[in-house]
């Protein structure tokens, strides 16, 4: 089997962001217990657009902050974006095998399949074609094929029910960030 797509915390990979602060802490409470980081994209080359069918959605530009929540031993990887006053413009949650930290960076290893939440509570799924394309490529093989569709599933009942606890931890996971910044 070949490697997943690693994503990493803090980005620096991503050209576009010119001018950025970073910040991350590890938290072991009652309600979470992973990583988290945050990226204050300061000055960006050019600004990044979402189309998801007629919405055009700005995911980053001068000013914007990607929060993103790395719970141990789950599946997922939450990514809350806003604006450069503060607004959330969306959370993009990542299906992934695990989450990690690798040269004390918090990591996530794809599984191709997301969801992507507005604030008006609209749900879209994104990737299902990429997660096909793997399992017929033999990227993967039925068994992460099928994982990644159950968590998938699983995520979009907690949404659906109100009852996903990172979305309503995201302010607070920000709070607890942004004096880090550096």
């Amino acid at each position: 089997m070949k490697m997943l797509k690693r994503k990493y915390g803090n980005r620096l990979e991503w050209k576009r962001v010119l001018e950025r602060k970073y910040a991350q802490t590890f938290l072991d409470t009652k309600q979470y217990k992973g990583y988290i980081t945050l990226l204050h994209a300061i000055k960006v080359a050019e600004p990044l657009f979402a189309m998801y069918e007629e919405k055009k959605i700005c995911i980053v530009d001068d000013g914007y902050m990607w929060l993103q929540q790395f719970p141990l031993e789950k599946n997922h990887s939450v990514t809350t974006m806003y604006d450069d006053k503060g607004k959330i413009v969306q959370w993009y949650i990542d299906v992934c095998l695990r989450n990690g930290v690798e040269h004390d960076i918090p990591y996530l290893d794809d599984l191709f399949l997301d969801l992507i939440l507005l604030p008006s509570g609209e749900v879209i799924q994104k990737d299902a074609d990429e997660l096909e394309a793997a399992l017929l490529s033999g990227m993967i093989d039925i068994s992460l094929y099928d994982a990644a569709w159950n968590e998938g599933k699983l995520l979009t009942h907690l949404i659906n029910n109100g009852s996903f606890e990172l979305l309503e931890l995201s302010h607070y996971h920000k709070g607890l960030l942004i004096n880090e910044l550096k």
